[in-house]
């Protein structure tokens, strides 16, 4: 099939009134992103984005600039007149700019986002097989009350006679399970022939395209249906109880894809895990972690509870104990991190290294098999291999204007509390004393001390613990 004479017109102009929300309702986000861009990752894998005609309005700049790196095309709606006059819309763009128009359009809403691409890819075969002028894509929910009811020539066929509001249902049709999704397909030209001739003669004042139907069918042109495998891919949510359903719903189909793939994810239902998430076999989640963004996590490792990671690469054979933080850092294999460490961005961990009990990392490179195992900040840092940072060692990046950078060079120890002031740089295989504060930087194999001499004066407790007393008779 020649995939470029299909394109793909997404429905994302409508304000979302019943959400509350100054947001555009299309820029609501389930699964860790917004509705318009799971729709247009599903439409992606069956057209190319420049195929894709995003029909925006409410908020258009907003919008636009939300999904402008897609590469998806933009159609404006000035006003939201329904979907009707959204199709008139990208008529218009059609007839101004010249473009050639596709032979098949399918039109999808920007506000439902569960919509599989094996779901779109089913309406379009259809839509070949069947010859159609208009496929529609149904679901048969638990309840249809308030849905618009699609009515099939026969039980068993494609063939579809009508789509009927519900108010204007007879006694006999309101039993019919089969609702109308908002889901279409169909021949672009035949489409745009029929948008002119659409009139506002309903109860909301608007250009309906499921109107066209009935065109089709008075014409005798062939109108087909085909009904998705689960109703939760056609629903779109109009208040932010339905969005959560529509949430959770996402992130139930995402653990059960991780588990079908050889991951172990205890108590899947306390764990919060964005759709485009990707963990290896045989790793382990842990009750109440939180997997976001666009985080890759390799085979063997595990994730222990109340961990938060955000866009973040983790290795093979990893350890991430209890309650660590990581924003778009990178872990090698087998590094162990935690409990409670906090990696900040462009945080690198190596193979085999340690972050530990409350250490802190931004902007920070810690080499093969090096250790910062408790209460460190180690920022704007490079360190090399086999690196022992000490207790409450700390980098001193900041000097109130700009930030310097630290680098430790391979086998060096850094002693307990240590302050170094960048930027500075410690020389492999050097000593730093515990306690000292550096501000030179220390030559490969040195010793490097920084902090004054200690005085101890014998005796000085008793002596002051008599004068104490003796000012005491005095009084």
């Amino acid at each position: 099939m020649d995939t470029n004479s299909f394109a793909i017109a997404i429905m994302a102009a409508g304000k979302g009134t019943r959400l509350k929300s100054r947001r555009p309702k299309v820029l609501h986000e389930i699964g860790g992103r917004s509705l318009l861009l799971h729709v247009i990752a599903a439409a992606k894998t069956v057209v190319a984005a420049d195929h894709i005609f995003c029909i925006i309005g409410h908020e258009s700049d907003r919008v636009r600039a939300a999904v402008a790196s897609t590469g998806v095309q933009f159609v404006l709606q000035p006003e939201q007149r329904g979907t009707g006059h959204a199709m008139q819309m990208l008529k218009a763009d059609f007839e101004l700019s010249g473009a050639p128009l596709p032979k098949h359009l399918l039109v999808l809403s920007g506000d439902v986002p569960l919509i599989r691409p094996e779901t779109i890819t089913a309406v379009r075969d259809l839509h070949l097989r069947e010859h159609a002028a208009m496929t529609i894509l149904t679901a048969v929910p638990p309840d249809p009350t308030g849905y618009g009811r699609v009515l099939r020539a026969s039980e068993n066929g494609p063939e579809v006679t009508a789509i009927v509001e519900q108010k204007s249902l007879t006694p006999d049709q309101l039993a019919t399970p089969e609702i109308n999704s908002g889901i279409y397909c169909f021949e672009t030209r035949d489409l745009f022939a029929k948008l002119d001739a659409l009139d506002t003669n309903n109860a909301h004042g608007e250009f309906y395209l499921t109107d066209v139907a009935a065109m089709f069918v008075a014409e005798g042109k062939r109108v087909v249906a085909i009904q998705a495998d689960s109703v939760d891919e056609v629903l779109g949510a109009n208040t932010i109880a339905e969005m959560m359903h529509l949430d959770a719903a996402m992130r139930r189909a995402t653990a059960r894809r991780l588990m079908a793939n050889g991951v172990t994810i205890f108590l899947p239902e306390t764990c919060i895990i964005d759709a485009e998430v990707s963990v290896g076999s045989d790793t382990v989640i842990e009750p109440y972690v939180q997997l976001l963004g666009n985080t890759r996590i390799g085979t063997d490792s595990r994730i222990r509870s109340y961990s938060v990671i955000q866009s973040s690469t983790i290795g093979n054979g990893v350890l991430v104990r209890n309650g660590c933080i990581l924003d778009t850092a990178e872990v090698a294999d087998n590094a162990v991190l935690g409990p409670y460490a906090h990696l900040r961005p462009e945080s690198s961990i190596g193979e085999g290294a340690h972050v530990g009990n409350f250490v802190e990392t931004k902007k920070a490179t810690l080499g093969k098999g090096s250790k910062a195992n408790h209460l460190n900040y180690l920022g704007d840092t490079v360190i090399g291999a086999n690196v022992n940072i000490g207790a409450g060692a700390i980098t001193c990046n900041y000097d109130g204007q700009h930030k310097h950078l630290t680098t430790i060079g391979d086998g060096a120890f850094v002693g307990s509390d240590a302050t170094l002031v960048a930027p500075i740089n410690i020389g492999a295989g050097s000593y730093v004393a515990a306690g000292s504060s550096i501000t030179e930087d220390v030559p490969e194999g040195a010793l490097a001390l920084g902090r004054a001499r200690q005085v101890t004066k014998p005796g000085w407790v008793a002596a002051q613990k008599a004068a104490q007393k003796s000012r005491n008779k005095n009084c």
